[in-house]
C-alpha cells in the first residue's frame, strides 16, 4: 500500500471517529415563545439564537418556537424551571400572583415611558434574578412592549363607558383593572386575541399597538386610546443546570448575545410602536388621545392598584418603588 493511500485512509478514519464527537459537542436548546413569528419580540429572539449559533461556531443551537406552539404563555416559566425547555420568554406580569415584584411593570402609570421602563428594569432585574436563581433559573434580558392603550369597539369618554363591557385580561393586573372599572374580565392569551374579538368574546382591552396589529384588530375594533398606561416586559429566562453544563466560552457568548438583544429589542419596540399604530390607522382604526375624564379615571385606578400592590409586596415592594422614584 502506498504512503499516500495509507495517509488518506488514516484521515478518513480520524474523520469518521470525529463525527460522533462533533455531534456530542453540539448542544440543542428549545426556546418557547408566546407571540407570532412576525412580532418584534420573536424576531429579536431569532436574532439572539442566530448570534449564539454564530459566536459558538454552531456548538449551541437554539430553536425558537413562536406563537405558543410548544407551551402556552403561562406554562413557559414552569417548563424552563422543570427542564422541559432550557430557555424561554415570559411576560413578567403573568406571574404577579406568584410574587408581586413580577407585576411591578404592569402597574398603571408607574413607569409610563420607555425611559421609565428602562429605569424600573434596572431596579427590578437584581431582585428578579435572585428569586429565579432560588428556583433554578436566571434572567438573561428583558424588552418592554410599547405603551399600553385601550382598545374598544365603542367610543369612550370616561371609565363609566367600560361598565359591563367584555374586557380581555391576560394578567392579574389587567383583570383587576376590569374589576375596578366595572368591566367583565375574560382571560384571553395573545394567540387567541383575534378570534376573541371576532366572535364577541372580548370587546375591549388594554394592550399595545403591536399586539393589536398582530391580531389584525382593525378588522373588529374601531377605537384605540393612547393612554400610555404602562410598558410590560418580556424576559428571557434560562434553566441554570442547562446553562452551568455549558463551557465558559459558550456561557460568555450567551451573556453577550443577551446584552445585544436587550439593546436591540428596546429600539425594535420603539419602532414597532410607531409602525403598528400607523398600520392600524391605515386599516381604519381611530388612534385617539384619551379624553380628560378617561385619563383621570384610569389614574385613580392606577393609584388604587399601587396601594394594593404595596400592601401585598411589603418591604420588597417598598424598596423597589423607593429605588425607582429616586
Amino acid at each position: 500500500m502506498s504512503i499516500t493511500r495509507r495517509t488518506s485512509l488514516s484521515a478518513a478514519a480520524l474523520f469518521a471517529l470525529a463525527l460522533p464527537l462533533a455531534a456530542q459537542a453540539q448542544t440543542k436548546w428549545d426556546l418557547p415563545a408566546a407571540y407570532p413569528a412576525t412580532n418584534f419580540h420573536t424576531e429579536n429572539l431569532v436574532q439572539f439564537a442566530n448570534d449564539i449559533d454564530k459566536s459558538t461556531g454552531g456548538k449551541l443551537k437554539i430553536t425558537v418556537h413562536p406563537n405558543a406552539s410548544l407551551f402556552k404563555a403561562p406554562e413557559i416559566k414552569r417548563a424552563v424551571q422543570g427542564g422541559q425547555a432550557q430557555i424561554g420568554e415570559i411576560l413578567l406580569v403573568n406571574f404577579q400572583n406568584e410574587w408581586p415584584i413580577y407585576g411591578a411593570d404592569g402597574l398603571p402609570f408607574l413607569a409610563d415611558s420607555y425611559d421609565a421602563a428602562v429605569k424600573l428594569w434596572k431596579v427590578q432585574k437584581p431582585m428578579l434574578d435572585k428569586k429565579l436563581r432560588e428556583q433554578g433559573m436566571a434572567v438573561l434580558y428583558a424588552v418592554p412592549w410599547p405603551p399600553q392603550g385601550i382598545y374598544s369597539k365603542k367610543p369612550l369618554s370616561s371609565a363609566a363607558d367600560l361598565k359591563g363591557i367584555k374586557w380581555r385580561a391576560y394578567s392579574p393586573a389587567t383583570s383587576r383593572i376590569a374589576e375596578l372599572v366595572g368591566a367583565q374580565p375574560v382571560t384571553v392569551q395573545a394567540a387567541e386575541v383575534s378570534q376573541a374579538f371576532a366572535t364577541g368574546v372580548a370587546e375591549s382591552m388594554m394592550s399595545s399597538g403591536s399586539t393589536g396589529w398582530d391580531a389584525k384588530l382593525h378588522e373588529h375594533v374601531k377605537y384605540w386610546y393612547d393612554t400610555q398606561a404602562w410598558l410590560p416586559k418580556n424576559a428571557v429566562i434560562v434553566n441554570l443546570a442547562a446553562f452551568n453544563a455549558l463551557d465558559k466560552t459558550t456561557q460568555d457568548a450567551i451573556s453577550k448575545a443577551a446584552a445585544d438583544a436587550e439593546e436591540r429589542g428596546l429600539a425594535a419596540s420603539k419602532k414597532a410602536n410607531t409602525e403598528s399604530l400607523e398600520k392600524l390607522k391605515g386599516g381604519g382604526m381611530q388612534i385617539l388621545p384619551p379624553p380628560a375624564a378617561l385619563t383621570a379615571d384610569m389614574k385613580k385606578v392606577g393609584d388604587t392598584m399601587l396601594k394594593e400592590w404595596l400592601d401585598k409586596a411589603g418591604a420588597e415592594g417598598k424598596q423597589l418603588i423607593d429605588a425607582f422614584k429616586k
